[in-house]
């Protein structure tokens, strides 16, 4: 049990590096070496985990997109209404992504350059499925615009990662007062207007 955890250890060690040294140099400049040398541990040890450094990427990736949906979807119901579960969930991505921000900044970084193959993004997108099927039921009922799901997150998620980078450099604090103003324009930005 000892050996077990301590194998977990490692590897969560080693996913907390590329983490942050993904965020701090960009991909191209995390070498395997810099993983290893963050995470106390041999270079080696590395490969008794993941294949290489795209594997060890990718699996991070799919990773931190599984806690990041997990926490956002932690108080939604599908019984709730379309408005109703739409807020919750932005609210619960939006306080993630302010209060995790290292976790958030390693995911945008991810969905904005192509450092993830294709394969861990569609498990990625899998992961946002109760999002998208909220979606999808709301333009049955004629509540949320009949458009791609790639706008709707366009319009409706991705400014929060413009808000957290904002907040990370310090150019802007966000308040309990703009948080809702946020929530407000996102929400306007993808519902039926009637």
């Amino acid at each position: 049990m000892a050996q077990l955890q301590k194998s977990i250890d490692k590897r969560n060690a080693l996913v907390r590096a590329t983490i942050q040294l993904v965020n701090d140099n960009g991909f191209h400049a995390t070498s395997m070496n810099k993983i290893a040398k963050m995470a106390n541990v041999s270079p080696a040890t590395i490969y008794l985990y993941f294949e290489n450094k795209q594997d060890l990427v990718n699996k991070t990736y799919i990773d931190v997109k599984a806690e990041y949906t997990k926490y956002a979807f932690a108080n939604y119901n599908e019984t709730m209404s379309v408005a109703e579960g739409f807020e919750i969930i932005w609210k619960r991505i939006a306080d993630f992504k302010l209060e995790e921000s290292e976790n958030a900044m390693f995911l945008a970084q991810c969905d904005n350059t192509p450092i993830i193959d294709e394969p861990s993004l569609q498990e990625g997108i899998r992961h946002l499925q109760p999002l998208l099927d909220l979606w999808e039921r709301g333009k049955k009922e004629g509540i949320i615009k009949p458009l791609s799901n790639y706008l709707l997150y366009a319009y409706a998620i991705n400014p929060l990662s413009f808000l957290m980078m904002s907040q990370n450099r310090g150019a802007f604090q966000l308040d309990k007062n703009q948080l809702e103003d946020a929530y407000q324009a996102a929400w306007s930005s993808i519902k039926v207007l009637k």
